[in-house]
């Protein structure tokens, strides 16, 4: 699977102690759109996932080209991840955006969650959604790249 290119994404959550949580997953799915619902897969030791599922609420952000940087921040074990990057809280549950580094970004109640192997798919509702500018953040090949400018329809 390391060959398949896929969009980049950060995943965030608060937790009861209103402390943030984020990882990097390149495992997001559109479901359903009726009623709308997407999917990430999360490692069960995630601290992220512990919160997401403690406050019932998550955010995917998708990240832009720029963001090669954000993407490889979340992906490591460091402690002070948010100290690293520029974040505000969402309109609705207060959820880290990664506004400088996210194109779009999706606060999303969980509906349901699957425990597969080492992982749990977490469904979610979208609840709302912010928009931003910028080209996706590719991963694949155990690298990043962007889409080209030409691939993309205006």
């Amino acid at each position: 699977m390391s060959s398949y290119f896929t969009g980049v994404t950060v995943v965030t959550a608060i937790d009861g102690n209103g402390r943030p949580h984020g990882m990097t997953c390149s495992s997001l799915t559109s479901v359903t759109l009726t009623p709308p619902t997407l999917q990430v897969c999360l490692d069960v030791r995630s601290g992220t996932l512990a919160a997401l599922r403690e406050q019932g609420t998550f955010a995917v952000n998708l990240l832009h080209e720029g963001s090669r940087e954000a993407a490889e921040t979340f992906a490591s074990a460091r402690p002070d991840r948010f100290e690293l990057v520029t974040w505000r809280p969402s309109k609705r549950h207060g959820l880290p955006w990664l506004c400088d580094d996210s194109y779009a970004m999706a606060e999303c109640r969980v509906v349901d969650t699957l425990t597969v192997g080492d992982h749990v798919a977490v469904f979610g509702r979208p609840v709302g959604v912010e928009n931003g500018v910028g080209r996706p953040l590719l991963y694949g090949r155990r690298g990043f790249t962007g889409v080209p400018a030409d691939a993309i329809a205006s």
